[in-house]
């Protein structure tokens, strides 16, 4: 084992930080969620699975959905789909959140440490008949170990982190759910750890949408570490010291205390494009409400914006769906444009309309040093029209535009369901998953979407007009 400049070899080096992963899990060890963490890991697992319902409608998703139905048949089912096995479920379950961008998300992580979570727990709590209390208590373990592997193992420049850590946090949660105790779910970390693989940010530059299955790996392997874990394979303890070590830029500050809950800062995401695109995106709205919607005399658009959305969103003129989700310049025009950034903002009429595309061109994008040394995210816009300065702030710290609170949620469900689950079901469904008591049992639940799918009056979802070129 190799020893650092400063005498200690990794496992010392980085002791604390694989201590503070195993003091999160031994500290939420055979004991239930609080209230608030439960209340809120219920708004994360509801987001995730109306982000999923919307993203399985895309062709793409829907075709894989089938193939893998085909290849490993079982008895998950999402409504109206085809039966599937645990593993096709899990791959499937983080694909689709992800395919619009509208998924949760963390800051101290620079990541969605639960969407693989909840992909890998739904489809087993559902096969193991598991209590919703079960559940969430697993999905609270996952997302504290996910969170904290994210802020510490962060990844090269060039790397995309979907692939990488939040296996981690996958690992810990199956494990709890699965009832092992801290040191075998610090062994299925481990497991994990020896097999981290590394995910290009490439695909987003270019817009290809391989980008959307990353998660689908981290999601897998960490069921896997956790179904190895507790079949008796074991892995060396210090595997995460070395992964530190060695294979990433690993961050050196303290990770948060283990009584530290990092779910309570999981952010719900009210518009469908990565969070960076956010901000611009509010002062675009509030622009928008003071223009009466009228955009046509136009003439200049500037936003100032913290430097690391710049390295993220740096993506002018996208021609591709996800190319657009990670372009500032894209969030602005089509907020501004149509006071809306949705799945329907990547499709055909949007995304070629022309008004939109001259908006686009026309937003110069600077950086605020000021944010950018504070290590803070804002923005703030100014768009000139007939020589008359509008401008707005956002930011730093909490806006009430960014956040989205039970109501919210529940109609971004509703939203994102509603192609293929009615309105009352969907709400039907929000109400009693949000309110049921802890010993309810996940099957009960899960009946409450249909078994067959309502017949959609459009679809979400199109190739035509975003090109994959």
């Amino acid at each position: 084992m190799s020893v650092t400049s400063t005498g200690l070899q990794p496992g010392q080096r980085w002791a604390a930080h694989t201590a503070a992963l195993r003091a999160a899990i031994a500290h939420r060890e055979r004991r239930p969620a609080s209230e608030r963490v439960s209340a809120h890991a219920r708004l994360v697992f509801l987001d995730t699975l109306g982000c999923a319902l919307a993203g399985r409608l895309a062709p793409e998703v829907a075709a894989l959905e089938q193939q893998s139905a085909a290849l490993a048949p079982g008895d998950f089912r999402f409504p109206g789909g085809p039966g599937m096995s645990i593993h096709a479920a899990c791959k499937i379950m983080a694909v689709a959140p992800t395919w619009h961008e509208a998924c949760e998300g963390h800051a101290f992580a620079h990541g969605r440490p639960g969407v693989p979570a909840i992909a890998a727990l739904l489809p087993l709590a559902l096969q193991r008949d598991a209590t919703i209390g079960e559940l969430i208590d697993a999905l609270a373990v996952g997302y504290e170990v996910g969170a904290r592997a994210g802020g510490w193992l962060r990844v090269a420049p060039g790397l995309h982190v979907d692939g990488n850590w939040p296996s981690l946090g996958v690992a810990a949660g199956v494990a709890r759910l699965l009832g092992l105790s801290t040191a075998a779910s610090m062994n299925a970390v481990a497991i994990a750890a020896c097999q981290l693989p590394s995910s290009l940010y490439l695909p987003i530059r270019t817009g290809r949408n391989v980008r959307n299955v990353y998660l689908a790996h981290s999601a897998a392997l960490g069921l896997d570490s956790a179904l190895a874990a507790q079949a008796g394979i074991d892995a060396p303890p210090d595997a995460l010291a070395w992964y530190a070590e060695h294979c990433c830029p690993a961050a050196h500050y303290a990770l948060p205390q283990a009584s530290a809950d990092l779910i309570l800062d999981a952010y719900l995401k009210p518009f469908a494009a990565v969070r960076h695109v956010h901000y611009g995106a509010v002062a675009a709205r509030r622009i928008r409400a003071r223009l009466n919607a009228g955009t046509a005399d136009i003439q200049r658009i500037v936003l100032t914006i913290y430097e690391e959305a710049t390295v993220y969103c740096g993506n002018p003129r996208p021609a591709t769906a996800l190319a657009a989700q990670f372009s500032l310049t894209f969030g602005v025009a089509a907020m501004l444009r149509f006071g809306e950034l949705d799945a329907a903002s990547y499709a055909a009429p949007r995304f070629e309309d022309a008004e939109l595309r001259r908006l686009e061109a026309l937003v110069e994008v600077r950086i605020d040093t000021g944010l950018t040394t504070t290590r803070q995210r804002g923005a703030s816009l100014q768009v000139i029209v007939a020589g008359q300065s509008y401008e707005e702030k956002v930011g730093p710290g909490s806006d009430p535009d960014l956040l989205v609170d039970a109501e919210g949620a529940v109609a971004k469900f509703v939203h994102n369901a509603a192609p293929g689950v009615s309105g009352e079901t969907s709400r039907a469904f929000c109400s009693a998953f949000l309110d049921a008591p802890a010993a309810t049992r996940l099957r009960e639940l899960w009946r409450l979407l249909p078994v067959a799918s309502v017949n959609p009056s459009f679809p979400l979802f199109s190739r035509q007009g975003v090109s994959n070129a």
